[in-house]
C-alpha cells in the first residue's frame, strides 16, 4: 500500500506540510458543511427541543420530526409554493436570458474590433434621458420608445457624421460593462420601482427577470470574454475558410468547446438571480415574490421561529447545492481554464 505521506519529487510537500494541509482541510470542510447539518438537523425538532438548547444527533439527543416540515407545505402551502415557484422561473430565465446575451457580447468583444465614438455615445444618452423624463411625465412608453430611436437615428446620419473626436475601443467597452456592477443597487431601485410602476411590470416576473439580466449581465460578458480569450482562433480561422459563416463558427465550434465556462458562468448567475433580496423587495409584492422575501417576512411577522426558518432555508439551498455537485466537473473546468490565459 503506497504511503501518502512520502515525498515522490522534490515539488512534493514535506510529510509535516502535509499533515497541516490536511488537518486544515478537514478543518475548513467543518466550517463549510457544519451550518448545512446543523439547517438540516433544526428541521427535524419541535419548538420546544429547539429552545430547549443545542441538540446534535437524532435519535440519540432527540426524536427527529416532520412536523416543520407538514407546516410549511401543507398549512402554509400557498404562502410557500407560489413564492418558489416565482424564485425558480426568475431564477432560470434571468440566467439563460443573461448567459445568452453576455457570451455572444463577450465573444464579440474578443473577436471584432469595436470604435464607438464619443459623440454618437452622447447623442444616444441624451436620447435615454429624453425618453425617461417623457415617460415619468406620463407619456406612453411604447411612443417614447420609438420615437426616441426615431431621433438618435436621424441625428445619428446628420450631427453624428460631424464628430471627429476620439473612438473608445473593446477593453473601453468592457470596462463600462463591469464597472455598471460598482453602483450599489439601493441606488437604482427607486428609478426602477417608478420605471415598472409607470409601465405597468410592477410585481410581475418581467420586472425581476430584466431587473436580474441587466444587473447580472456585465459578470457574463467579464467571465466569459476572458473564457472565449483562450479558445485558439486557429479553429475558428480553419472554419471560416470552408465558408462557415460567423454566426455558424461561434454556433457550432466556439460554443461546445466554451461549455466548462458557459456552465460555471450560469450557476455564479443563478445563485445570485436566486438569492437577491433588494430589488425583489421593492419590485414584487404578492403575485411575484420571491422565497428570500417568504424567509424574511416569516421572520419579522412570527418573530425569530428557526425552526420553520431552517425548513425555507434548506429547501432554497438544497437545488442549487445539488446543481453545484452534478456539474462540478465543467465548473472547475470552466473556472481554471478561464483564469489560465496569456
Amino acid at each position: 500500500m503506497r504511503n501518502p505521506f512520502r515525498r515522490r519529487s522534490a515539488l512534493d510537500l514535506s510529510p509535516g506540510a502535509k499533515v497541516l494541509s490536511y488537518v486544515l482541510l478537514l478543518g475548513w470542510t467543518f466550517v463549510v458543511l457544519f451550518p448545512i447539518y446543523w439547517l438540516a438537523v433544526t428541521s427535524l425538532k419541535l419548538p420546544i427541543q429547539v429552545n430547549s438548547g443545542p441538540v446534535f444527533f437524532p435519535f440519540i439527543d432527540f426524536q427527529p420530526t416532520l412536523e416543520n416540515w407538514r407546516y410549511i407545505f401543507v398549512d402554509l402551502r400557498n404562502d410557500t409554493v407560489r413564492p418558489y415557484i416565482n424564485t425558480v422561473v426568475v431564477g432560470l430565465s434571468s440566467a439563460i436570458i443573461a448567459l445568452a446575451l453576455g457570451s455572444s457580447a463577450a465573444y464579440a468583444l474578443v473577436r471584432f474590433h469595436y470604435r464607438p465614438r464619443i459623440g454618437l455615445i452622447g447623442l444616444f444618452a441624451g436620447c435615454v434621458l429624453l425618453a425617461a423624463v417623457a415617460i415619468g411625465l406620463g407619456a406612453p412608453w411604447q411612443i417614447v420608445v420609438v420615437s426616441a430611436l426615431g431621433v438618435f437615428l436621424i441625428l445619428a446620419q446628420t450631427i453624428g457624421r460631424r464628430f471627429r473626436g476620439r473612438g473608445l475601443g473593446n477593453s473601453d467597452i468592457a470596462f463600462w460593462l463591469i464597472s455598471q456592477r460598482m453602483l450599489p443597487p439601493v441606488a437604482v431601485v427607486i428609478p426602477l420601482y417608478v420605471l415598472f410602476q409607470r409601465v405597468g411590470l410592477l410585481d410581475t416576473w418581467w420586472a425581476l427577470i430584466i431587473t436580474y439580466v441587466a444587473t447580472n449581465l456585465p459578470i457574463v460578458v467579464w467571465l466569459m470574454r476572458d473564457y472565449f480569450s483562450t479558445v485558439p482562433v486557429e479553429l475558428e480561422e480553419s472554419a471560416a475558410v470552408d465558408g462557415a459563416s460567423p454566426y455558424r463558427i461561434f454556433r457550432s465550434i466556439v460554443i461546445p468547446v466554451a461549455v466548462p465556462g458557459l456552465v460555471a458562468t450560469f450557476l455564479f448567475v443563478l445563485v445570485f438571480a436566486w438569492n437577491e433580496y433588494l430589488l425583489a423587495l421593492f419590485l414584487s409584492s404578492a403575485n411575484a415574490q420571491t422565497l428570500p422575501i417568504t424567509v424574511a417576512a416569516q421572520n419579522a411577522t412570527r418573530g425569530p421561529q428557526w425552526w420553520y426558518m431552517s425548513v425555507l432555508i434548506m429547501i432554497m439551498i438544497v437545488p442549487v447545492i445539488l446543481m453545484a455537485i452534478a456539474l462540478e466537473r465543467y465548473i472547475s473546468r470552466g473556472i481554471l481554464v478561464g483564469a489560465v490565459k496569456g
